[in-house]
């Protein structure tokens, strides 16, 4: 297979290496180390060459906390339609899908994403849908559970997200937020469902380790 889908598979596998995340040691993602070329690209450098920031190449606290969560709790998603957005590496929808989801779907809004995405359910031999566009822009999906990791840290991502995830809500979808303790999120309309250490890089984080909540949205905007 030849195109821009098959060359962004191709980057993901040259700059990354297939390896479990400490706390999800049952999926396989692939990830940036210290030693791949990627680790060290500067945000500028990637623009130069007209590629967003590669956010997908690392496991973020909120998407390794939330398929911890899944794979210890299946109950949560098991036989449930199930949507990740800003699925990242798409960690937490491959737990989903271990976990006994119906139909999973991870949402990027960057091609490489979405590349990697479909690379990673590959490497755990399960079945992702990995739309196109942002989700944003359409109505949230009635009735599913949806997996939202690590999506406050910008404050204009964060209300844009936020007030979608109510909608959402309001439309009967169950809604599951992870996070590592980043600035924006709500002070209310939560409620504590599990609480994980997270191994991180200094490289990506300013400590070794993020105590990430995940929280059922239980109150309106």
């Amino acid at each position: 297979m030849t195109g821009p889908d098959a060359d962004a598979r191709d980057f993901i596998k040259a700059q990354t290496r297939p390896m479990p995340h400490p706390l999800v040691p049952e999926i396989t993602i692939y990830q940036a180390t210290a030693i791949t070329p990627i680790w060290t690209a500067s945000e500028d450098s990637l623009t130069e060459i007209g590629m967003e920031p590669p956010y997908w190449a690392f496991v973020w606290p909120g998407g390794a906390a939330t398929a911890r969560y899944l794979l210890d709790t299946p109950a949560a998603v098991a036989g449930r339609v199930v949507f990740d957005i800003a699925a990242g590496s798409g960690i937490a929808a491959i737990a989903a899908a271990k976990a006994g989801a119906r139909t999973i779907s991870a949402s990027e809004i960057d091609a490489t994403a979405r590349a990697a995405i479909t690379l990673n359910a590959a490497a755990n031999n399960v079945t992702i849908d990995v739309p196109p566009g942002d989700p944003l822009d359409v109505a949230p999906p009635a009735g599913a559970v949806i997996l939202a990791g690590d999506v406050c840290y910008q404050r204009d991502m964060a209300e844009r997200m936020m007030a979608w995830l109510h909608r959402a809500r309001e439309a009967g979808a169950e809604i599951l937020l992870a996070d590592p303790g980043r600035a924006y999120l709500p002070k209310t309309g939560l409620a504590e469902c599990a609480r994980y250490r997270v191994p991180t890089s200094l490289e990506l984080e300013d400590r070794e380790t993020r105590e990430t909540v995940i929280y059922r949205l239980t109150g309106s905007a």
